[in-house]
């Protein structure tokens, strides 16, 4: 069977990955899109497209119905998952077919058995894979099926059944030990985990993972795991075909990780030699192959000094998926759409060349927990360079919404050697203009500089290690702050003498004494820079002699202490973008006469992005003890608690369980 047109059940850069591909193969292509994603690129690439009504993604990228109504309107004869939202969801993928489209992917009862964490894992112990103790409760049943802790979807559950469940989940944790994982049965990414250290926080935990699951996979069921403390996260790509053929196409290393989901990804990884290689690429073909796996999937492992053990499986394209067509020269969408059309895998699978790192960049906040950022992008671009290849959803004027993953761009760089591709790597990020929300760039750019990662000792617990907080700062220090300060203001000068010059106009750019220091001021991550010049050279108590060497509206050459640097600078309002090889800078031009601080409210719980109210744990006049969970707020498909800062009373309750809020809003207020 020949497919001629394809609709990617996605949003972003997976569907324009997938677009990429099916333009190169002469396939048309068909987008869905919700209202937010109106005008976003994934929706103005594909040859037709088509509006799923809402915003929210249980409305959208996730109602079965809509997708299936949106590929027979647009006269699709094939359907691709990408990944995230439906893309392991086995009741879509036997939709699909029912409806009598091409599936690209694994058949409906191999995602149903992986997509189980425990069945795949009971499986993959009978076929001689290693895997974790791991255990699911008993008496679940007893509260919609679910380890629920009494708690179901749509809110508590109360009696013996709950009680049940609640002694079930203490009594498997005990069998195993603390600490452990609680883990999501369905889906990955780093959803519906927690890892608990002790009983205390036991079914808090529990209740926490089970709703995050529920709303990203739309399954709440839960196990748990033993866990292994900061172990190395190396996977294996696996592509299966329709004849029963399975080829291993080498491993990635995605042990960089935050929240349990992957930052930085690389293949081969460094810890990988030639002999683990192939006993845990025999290992993924055994997994796959017990499950008839057609299509192209991932097998997880853990794996500490020479040992290996099964994590699960993704049946799947991976979000990291670039390194390894980078290293062996594969396009594995195509491989995935010849397949699904009953083609056979080529037995000469090519070698290794060379080494290709990926970094996930995201509009999230590293010196705020990660919590997610949203807001728009005036400005994003990359520099081309040989070897490097960028993966993205947004583009200049982009935004980014509440109701998606905060995922920006894959940045990946390829070279002949891992220090190479580091290097190349770090370099174009810092040379990236990026002009909008906060983003991870400056950590991803410290983790890729950092010694033991340029010496391959990587594991989970790195972030942890060497904290977020430092590697999350920015990359300018104080002074090269007020180098870019300097830039800026010699940039407006500029802009001001030539609109003067364009308008006839007087503007402040002009004086009629030229050689009296003008001044401004520019508010950034370091505090206040007072900038005071002239249009050639001025003196500065940071920086010592500066010499202007170039100044136009968009780019200043200076001379700071005999080392002429060049920068490039963008307005939007009151906000400055300054890019240079030292790094970014976001400057705020300061008020001449700022506005009076407003007071904020005593003991308040702000909320820190906006998001929808999931639960509120306490009402008027409660009294609190200090870290009590006071409310749940779920956005970008993560869940955020917000603790109560100190003992007291509540005073005030200002939203309830179903509520949108915006950034900075006030929820609770503990007296």
């Amino acid at each position: 069977m020949s497919v001629a047109k394809i609709l990617a059940a996605n949003r972003g850069e997976i569907a324009r990955r997938v677009f990429r591909t099916c333009r190169e193969m002469g396939i048309s292509t068909v987008a869905v899109y919700s209202e937010p994603d109106a005008g976003e690129p994934h929706a103005r690439e594909a040859d037709e497209a088509v509006l799923l009504p809402g915003a929210e993604a249980a409305d959208t990228y996730l109602n079965i119905e809509a997708v299936l109504d949106a590929a027979e309107r647009a006269g699709a004869d094939a359907v691709h998952p990408g990944y995230g939202f439906l893309a392991e969801r086995a009741d879509f993928a036997k939709a699909v077919t029912e409806a009598g489209l091409t599936w690209i992917g694994p058949s409906p009862e191999t995602i149903e058995i992986m997509g189980s964490k425990p069945a795949s894992k009971a499986l993959m112990k009978s076929v001689g894979v290693p895997t974790l103790e791991s255990v699911e409760p008993e008496g679940s049943t007893e509260v919609g099926g679910d380890v629920a802790v009494g708690v179901e979807a749509d809110g508590p559950v109360g009696g013996e059944a709950a009680e049940a469940a609640a002694e079930a989940v203490k009594a498997a944790a005990a069998s195993i030990g603390y600490p452990l994982m609680v883990k999501a049965s369905a889906g990955g990414g780093g959803k519906g985990m927690r890892v608990v250290e002790g009983p205390d926080l036991l079914l808090e935990a529990v209740e926490g993972a089970r709703r995050e699951a529920a709303a990203a996979f739309g399954d709440g069921s839960v196990f748990l795991e033993r866990y292994l403390d900061s172990p190395r996260h190396v996977e294996i790509q696996v592509v299966g075909d329709t004849h029963g053929n399975v080829i291993s196409l080498y491993e990635r290393e995605c042990s960089i990780q935050r929240r349990h989901q992957k930052i930085i990804e690389e293949s081969p990884s460094p810890a990988v030699g030639e002999d683990m290689r192939r006993n845990m690429g025999e290992a993924a073909v055994r997994a796959a192959k017990a499950v008839g796996y057609v299509g192209a999937g991932t097998v997880e492992f853990l794996v500490q000094g020479a040992e290996f053990h099964f994590l699960e499986m993704n049946t799947r394209l991976q979000v990291e998926h670039p390194v390894t067509e980078m290293v062996t020269g594969l396009d594995l969408v195509h491989l995935q759409i010849e397949v699904a059309e009953g083609a056979a895998l080529c037995d000469e699978i090519p070698p290794i060349d060379g080494h290709a790192i990926e970094a996930r960049l995201c509009a999230e906040d590293p010196l705020n927990d990660f919590l997610p950022v949203t807001g728009g992008f005036d400005k994003v671009w990359f520099p081309e360079r040989e070897g490097l290849r960028v993966d993205s959803g947004v583009e200049s004027g982009s935004k980014v919404s509440v109701h998606y993953d905060p995922m920006i761009a894959k940045v990946v760089a390829h070279a002949s050697t891992r220090d190479r591709a580091a290097a190349a790597l770090s370099s174009a990020l810092r040379n990236a203009h990026i002009h909008g929300s906060t983003t991870n760039r400056s950590l991803l750019v410290r983790v890729l500089e950092h010694p033991e990662f340029l010496l391959g000792e990587t594991d989970t617990g790195f972030l942890d290690r060497h904290g977020a907080a430092r590697l999350g700062r920015p990359l300018l220090d104080a002074e090269g702050e007020r180098r870019a300060a300097a830039a800026c203001a010699l940039a407006d000068q500029a802009l001001e003498r030539a609109s003067a010059r364009v308008s006839s106009t007087i503007s402040s750019g002009w004086r009629n004494s030229p050689s009296a220091l003008q001044h401004r001021a520019f508010d950034g991550r370091h505090g206040r820079h007072d900038v005071r010049y002239s249009a050639s050279a001025f003196e500065d108590e940071v920086l010592g002699e500066v010499v202007v060497v170039a100044a136009s509206a968009g780019r200043v050459a200076l001379s700071v202490g005999g080392v002429e640097r060049r920068f490039k600078v963008a307005r939007y309002g009151d906000l400055r973008f300054v890019d240079s090889d030292e790094g970014p800078a976001r400057l705020v031009e300061a008020a001449r006469f700022p506005a009076a601080e407003a007071e904020g409210d005593e003991g308040a719980l702000h909320a820190p992005m906006p998001g929808k109210v999931v639960s509120v744990g306490a009402g008027v006049g409660d009294s609190v003890a200090e870290g009590q969970v006071l409310v749940v707020l779920e956005a970008m498909k993560m869940e955020h608690t917000l603790r109560a800062p100190h003992a007291g009373t509540v005073t005030a309750v200002r939203r309830e369980a179903g509520d949108q809020v915006e950034a900075d809003e006030v929820l609770v207020v503990v007296d």
